[in-house]
């Protein structure tokens, strides 16, 4: 979802993300696609040049700029004019300002837009790894030709002498900025294209949609939630079992995106609740759960347990005595660190890392004292659907702040957890059972750890085919979409810009997996099930139908509206009412006469016909509305 002005509701990141000009009208939905092997045409087309560049521009004697506003020079990206403009006093606040703008705005044609994703950053000349860097994204078009924080960073602390952000009076700001192709959003049918549909973004619940459709992809889950029992009493927007079989349905038959308003009512949410991004890993679990609740005594009890819980050993074994103490504990996720470890193995190697007790942190035994220990963690069984967490937010206790680790962290395509002869696994773990795991869903988060934009890619049948669910849209990728694009880490770009070093830079990728779904290979025939509609209940098909009905009627009607107009007839009746000894202002009370909705081009003759014998006496009036 693009990030809006304030004043619309679609607004995700609360770092003040504006223009620093009045305030505009919200955006025509568009689609961004990266710009691949392409020539030189008209504005909003793709163009030859790099898609991605990095400007520096270094501010010489910045305290003592007396303008309210400061531009830097142009610089080119994607074949466009580019400049940073900065209020080094603040925009009306207590803070730095800062934003991209489209340098040559005011030449361009009527009607041009263009789409970037970029950062903005202040270097911290001492400590670079205290560098101030925001990102964001932005469809600019002739009222919004600039975007960016009005809020970037304290004014105390931007001038502040010790803080390493001006040295020797001299400022250092950077842009990233990666141009993209924008397509009219309303000409694709990803029904048509894909053979699935969407799910549309009530303000900030993207993070929600990646994860619904991950869930609604796993047939067996989709399977076991249609058959939890409802009653045709039943209201969606109080029942979260309804609310999910309606969403899944609507998804499995509809031919256009669907609407999440009666699921987000039955979690209890309001309006305001749809405008914050909550945590994918608490709304899984949360979800999860209370499915679970609703399951028990039916049918379908103990489905989310088979599904996705996994257990687990920790240990502490005393190294000189003969004491061991365990403990079994069940997982639905595991979370996994991404800092430090290059890929999904080394995140299991860290996780089952043996910690040695000893010195001042020995281990208390039973009936032995304090001995020297070691502790750890290792895996009694995996489920059939493996689902992994990255931990790609975390807490920086020098900067006492939340950032998002964004280095480059691989997963592959088939994850075997029983490698080196099932370092993994407990002495009591089944060996039997073969834990080779195969990709299913990589959810990703496109952003800054203030705000961004979530969204999926999934393979619904484990086949070769990837799509890329992102909120109302479903396209086709291919398997290095899916994967490596999303690790993360730098990518080296050439610098080639007029006027800019030609040394290559690295390009930081703010946009990175953060959670991984995977299925076992020995149940996927199990998992990847047909869901027909004989395993949805009657009266549910009922309701949906009825509902698509009305909607498909209300929908011609709109249509058609255009064809027909309102006409009011006044009887005998209606005007004895009115004439009498009091004087009305008209002739009748036009509130109260009868009304037919008539084709416009219909002859008054063909109206006038069936009706008459159904009064007592000929038409006297007709008023047209």
């Amino acid at each position: 979802m693009t990030v809006m002005t304030p004043a619309s509701i679609e607004r995700e990141d609360e770092e003040m993300l504006v223009p620093h000009t009045d305030l505009a009208d919200g955006h025509q939905p568009m689609e961004v696609v990266a710009q691949e092997e392409t020539t030189t045409t008209v504005e909003n087309q793709p163009v030859e040049d790099p898609p991605t560049s990095r400007f520096t521009w270094r501010i010489e004697n910045f305290s003592r700029l007396n303008t309210k506003k400061h531009y830097s020079e142009n610089f080119i990206v994607g074949g466009y004019k580019w400049r940073v403009l900065i209020f080094p006093k603040g925009n009306n606040v207590e803070h730095l300002s800062m934003y991209l703008d489209v340098a040559d705005s005011s030449s361009l044609p009527y009607g041009w837009s263009r789409y970037a994703q970029f950062s903005l950053a202040v270097v911290n000349q001492i400590h670079n790894k205290y560098t101030v860097r925001k990102d964001t994204q932005h469809q600019f078009n002739a009222r919004e030709s600039d975007w960016g924080f009005t809020s970037f960073m304290p004014l105390s602390e931007l001038y502040d002498p010790g803080r390493g952000f001006l040295v020797s009076d001299t400022c250092i700001v950077e842009a990233e900025v990666a141009v993209r192709r924008v397509v009219d959003y309303w000409t694709y049918d990803s029904k048509k294209e894909t053979g699935y549909v969407g799910l549309k973004n009530q303000g900030a619940t993207c993070y929600m949609n990646s994860l619904l459709q991950t869930l609604y992809h796993i047939p067996y889950f989709r399977k076991a939630v249609y058959h939890m029992p409802t009653t045709e009493n039943d209201m969606p927007s109080g029942s979260i079992p309804l609310a999910l079989q309606s969403l899944f349905y609507k998804l499995q038959y509809s031919d256009s995106s669907v609407a999440t308003k009666e699921l987000t009512k039955s979690f209890g949410w309001d309006t305001y609740d749809s405008f914050l991004q909550h945590d994918v890993q608490e709304l899984n679990r949360v979800l999860c759960e209370k499915l679970e609740d609703k399951m028990k005594g039916t049918v379908v009890e103990g489905t989310i347990q088979q599904l996705f819980e996994g257990h687990h050993m920790n240990y502490i074994e005393c190294i000189n005595v003969d004491y061991k103490s365990t403990r079994k504990e069940s997982f639905y996720d595991l979370q996994l660190d991404v800092k430090g470890c290059h890929d999904v193995y080394a995140s299991f190697d860290k996780y089952v890392e043996v910690e040695r007790l000893e010195g001042d942190n020995k281990y208390h035994a039973e009936h032995h004292g304090l001995q020297d220990a070691r502790k750890g963690v290792l895996f009694i069984d995996f489920p059939p659907v493996l689902q992994l967490q990255l931990k790609r937010f975390e807490y920086d206790f020098m900067r006492d702040t939340m950032v998002k680790i964004n280095d480059r962290y691989e997963f592959p395509l088939q994850l075997d957890l029983d490698r080196e002869n099932g370092k993994y696994l407990s002495p009591d773990a089944n060996r039997t059972v073969r834990n080779l795991y195969a990709l299913h869903s990589v959810l990703v988060h496109s952003g800054g750890v203030h705000g961004g934009h979530y969204y999926a890619f999934i393979r619904p049948t484990l086949s070769d085919q990837w799509y890329k669910f992102d909120d109302e849209r479903v396209t086709k990728e291919d398997v290095k979409r899916a994967l490596e694009e999303q690790y993360g880490g730098e990518e080296e770009l050439p610098q080639t810009n007029p006027g800019l070093n030609n040394t290559p830079f690295k390009f930081t990728k703010y946009s990175n997996a953060y959670m991984l779904v995977y299925i076992r290979e020995s149940d996927k025939d199990k998992i990847i099930c047909n869901v027909d509609e004989k395993d949805i209940a009657e009266h549910l098909q009922e309701r949906l139908k009825k509902e698509q009905e009305e909607k498909e009627h209300k929908k011609k009607e709109k249509a058609e509206s255009h064809l027909y107009t309102i006409i009011k007839v006044a009887r005998d009746d209606d005007l004895v009412e009115h004439i009498g000894r009091d004087i009305y202002f008209d002739l009748v009370d036009h509130d109260k006469v009868r009304s037919f909705r008539i084709q416009k081009q219909m002859p008054f003759n063909f109206f006038k016909v069936p009706f008459q014998h159904r009064f007592a006496s000929c038409l006297k009036e007709c008023y047209w509305s």
